[in-house]
């Protein structure tokens, strides 16, 4: 057997920068450090700095009043803030700067009097925080959710999800351009999520299965595994080596490994090692040198 790995593959800057965070907060202050919502996708990672002293919490009225919180790498609508305040929470917050921009650009798209689109996937997250901005309407790629009846010549603004499949993405901007021939379409998948995409693309030619390493709620990770199934591949979801199921890699001669942007690499090779294959073959592919400066109050 031989293992396909692709590059790049794991954390984005984003990711070790909410990690780098919320482990810079535990050292300079102490524990707890109270976490809103899972710092990133990953139970390893959210387990290896619960075990450090963080504290993950879902809503902020969970925080005792004086605490310090780290809002998480997905962005947090206003109201978070505002409860924050009300408790005296100290707020340091991780959003990855990718994400930041596209609620500015839903800031600026609504003061132009533009009413704002935003596709991406409905619950999660990054799109909560999104759509707490300003006034949006979300439309559902994997819900296939309807455009909204508004006039054809309405002034309307375009927004992504960071994390989304490049593909659905499009076409979901094609429908949308129908409706609306004005729309200001602003492609805001981040280029972790594309790059990763891309190699997953290019592997699949090359293999007979393919293996996702991550978390089944990380929005990045189930796109890497829709992208190899739409390629004709089978591919499987899997937090670490437990979770392999030893039928699929029946007269499997070559299995494609990758991992999503909040997946250590700790998991791949733990992955790798219990497949024990005979051969390891890493594909080359976009060089990231993609780094993002701390929050001010860490600096």
């Amino acid at each position: 057997m031989e293992v396909v790995l692709s590059s790049p593959r794991g954390f984005c800057a984003g990711v070790v920068r909410a990690i780098d965070v919320v482990e810079l907060c535990l050292k300079r202050y102490g524990p707890p450090i109270y976490v809103k919502h899972q710092i990133v996708h990953n139970p390893y990672v959210v387990a290896e700095l619960e075990s450090k002293g963080a504290i993950t919490v879902e809503n902020v009225e969970e925080i005792p009043p004086g605490s310090r919180v780290v809002f998480s790498a997905h962005g947090s609508p206003p109201e978070d803030f505002e409860k924050a305040a009300q408790l005296n929470l100290t707020v340091i917050d991780a959003v990855c700067p990718l994400v930041t921009r596209v609620h500015n650009e839903a800031k600026k798209y609504h003061r132009e009097g533009k009413r704002v689109l935003l596709v991406g996937h409905r619950g999660h997250q990054e799109v909560i925080g999104t759509m707490g901005q300003v006034p949006m309407t979300l439309v559902d790629d994997a819900a296939n959710s309807e455009i909204p009846n508004w006039d054809a010549q309405s002034e309307v603004a375009v927004l992504t999800q960071t994390t989304l499949s490049v593909g659905d993405t499009a076409n979901a901007i094609k429908a949308i351009q129908a409706r609306f021939p004005r729309a200001v379409v602003r492609t805001d998948i981040c280029y972790a999520t594309t790059n990763r995409q891309n190699a997953v693309n290019q592997m699949t030619a090359l293999v007979d299965l393919v293996l996702v390493i991550g978390a089944e709620n990380s929005s990045n990770c189930n796109r890497l595994r829709d992208v190899a199934e739409a390629a004709g591949v089978p591919a499987h979801l899997i937090n670490g080596p437990a979770e392999i199921d030893p039928s699929w890699l029946e007269g499997i001669e070559k299995i494609g490994v990758t991992s999503g942007a909040s997946t250590p690499e700790v998991l791949v090779e733990s992955v790798i090692q219990a497949l024990n294959p005979e051969k390891v073959t890493l594909l080359t592919g976009a060089d990231e040198d993609v780094s993002f400066t701390l929050p001010r109050e860490l600096r």
